[in-house]
């Protein structure tokens, strides 16, 4: 069975604590996840999710804080703005707009981190191998 590979870049402060209360807490949840640790969500560059596609992964998985509750104020308002942006990208490159997921994680959340990581791993394994043609 195919097993998608899955980069995740997770907030410091809201969703890579909840990914860690996960673990803590010995919730299970898939392992396809490749997880990368940036300060905020906002400061994942469109170039960082084209060179995850561009490397192999089948999907990429942001997390961050709630809006409103994000630790530098409007981060997680930008990120949302520059989703739209990187999901029109990824079709004008024929690649599924459904493999880019932005998920509101809080450092409370470790329950629901794994049901975000479960649910997006099921998903991206039902779109299949990403098929690359040039990126």
């Amino acid at each position: 069975m195919f097993e998608p590979k899955i980069v995740a870049f997770y907030c410091k402060w809201c969703t890579s604590a909840g990914a860690d209360l996960a673990g803590t807490s010995r919730i299970t949840y898939k392992p396809n996840i490749t997880g990368i640790r940036v300060m905020c969500s906002s400061r994942v560059d469109p170039e960082h999710v084209l060179d995850a596609f561009k490397n192999g992964a089948d999907g990429v998985l942001i997390g961050g804080c709630h809006p409103g509750d994000c630790h530098y104020q409007t981060g997680n308002y930008q990120t949302l703005k520059r989703m739209k942006l990187l999901k029109k990208m990824l079709t004008d490159l024929n690649i599924n707009e459904n493999r880019l997921k932005l998920e509101w994680i809080s450092a409370a959340e470790g329950k629901r981190f794994a049901e975000v990581v479960d649910k997006f791993t099921e998903e991206v394994r039902k779109l299949g191998q990403i098929q690359y043609t040039r990126l």
